[in-house]
């Protein structure tokens, strides 16, 4: 059990949906030790997403590359946190993440093991991966007493960013965003097309749902933006902002809306931490294993045979694992007049 007021450093991971899930863990830690200081290291890009969750008192971007080691940042930020931090908790199981804590001789890291960091580490634990089977259990696992946290019974708290009401008027009007109820969309997924649903399924649904009065946004980063172009394409009231927004702009135009339509992203973790109603869709990859942490979702999974197969792109061809959930679907289970659940394929 951490002292009143103890200095803790997490580590944070490097995806969005893997910082919002990290919330859990920040919102453990203030929860069983009151009066601690947490300090967050994270990538530049997801300090947006840091200064929205109230449980962080500081966060230190770490400006590295994807897969860049960086000893000599890494080294720099570690002069400038040596005396500031009595524990430290690590996220990812890489090596070089365990660097800053070590360089900076905190007295006390903990982490999972992995990639012989045995040195850098001095409270290891062993991941069993059947009892910690989902991503956010392992994050909130290494904030509780190694005993409490064997068992994988125990408490996630749900992710809770906030938003900010006049950043969201600003973006209405830059934007020129209507008054109708507004759907989501997010086509992006990083790992690869097997977890993207088709864009002409998206397109489809847009289309639909314009046609219902309601207003569609597409939401992603600027390599989504021809994504978001083909479903935006001859519809009015649909809007591409893919590329036109920030992160931070993201999460107060997610929360604005009444659902959204989501592939396994993380942008859907972000929506489920702002209590919009998600529409997740999954396909090679498993939502036991990164669900969205929210009462207010519904799962679009059809459990093929070849499912979950979590690759990059489908190993036999047809990607029907997401095909087969069709847009007329989608539409029923979003409509009020017409819910509908999506269930396995018998």
């Amino acid at each position: 059990m951490a002292n009143a007021g103890e200095r803790i450093l997490v580590v944070g991971p490097s995806w969005v949906g893997d910082m919002v899930m990290a919330q859990s863990l920040l919102m453990t830690l203030k929860a069983h030790h009151p009066g601690c200081t947490l300090g967050v290291v994270a990538p530049g890009w997801s300090l947006p997403i840091l200064e929205r969750m109230a449980e962080v008192d500081e966060a230190l971007a770490l400006e590295v590359g994807h897969g860049e080691f960086g000893f000599a940042a890494r080294r720099e930020l570690a002069r400038r946190l040596k005396n500031r931090f009595d524990r430290a908790i690590v996220l990812p199981r890489s090596w070089k993440s365990a660097m800053v804590p070590f360089l900076a001789r905190i007295p006390k890291r903990r982490g999972f093991t992995g990639e012989q960091r045995l040195w850098l580490l001095n409270e290891r634990r062993r991941l069993d991966k059947t009892v910690l089977d989902q991503t956010v259990k392992r994050f909130v696992s290494l904030g509780l007493p190694e005993e409490e946290a064997a068992g994988g019974d125990f408490a996630i708290p749900r992710p809770r960013l906030a938003v900010d009401p006049d950043n969201l008027v600003e973006l209405r009007l830059t934007h020129q965003l209507s008054s109708r109820p507004a759907i989501g969309m997010m086509p992006g997924a990083e790992y690869g097309p097997a977890k993207q649903w088709p864009l002409e399924h998206f397109h489809a649904l847009a289309e639909k749902l314009v046609a219902e009065g309601y207003e569609v946004r597409v939401l992603g980063g600027p390599k989504d933006a021809p994504a978001g172009e083909v479903i935006c394409t001859g519809l009015s009231h649909a809007h591409n902002l893919c590329g036109r927004t920030r992160l931070a702009d993201a999460v107060d135009l997610l929360a604005d809306c009444e659902q959204v339509v989501t592939n396994d992203s993380g942008l859907m973790h972000v929506a489920s931490a702002v209590g919009t109603r998600v529409h997740a869709i999954y396909g090679s990859s498993s939502p036991e294993y990164t669900p969205p942490l929210t009462s207010n979702a519904q799962i679009h999974y059809l459990a093929l045979s070849c499912s979950p197969c979590f690759a990059r792109e489908c190993p036999l061809g047809h990607t029907n694992c997401l095909k087969d959930i069709t847009p007329d679907r989608m539409l029923a289970s979003i409509l009020p007049a017409s819910p509908q659940v999506l269930t396995p394929a018998g």
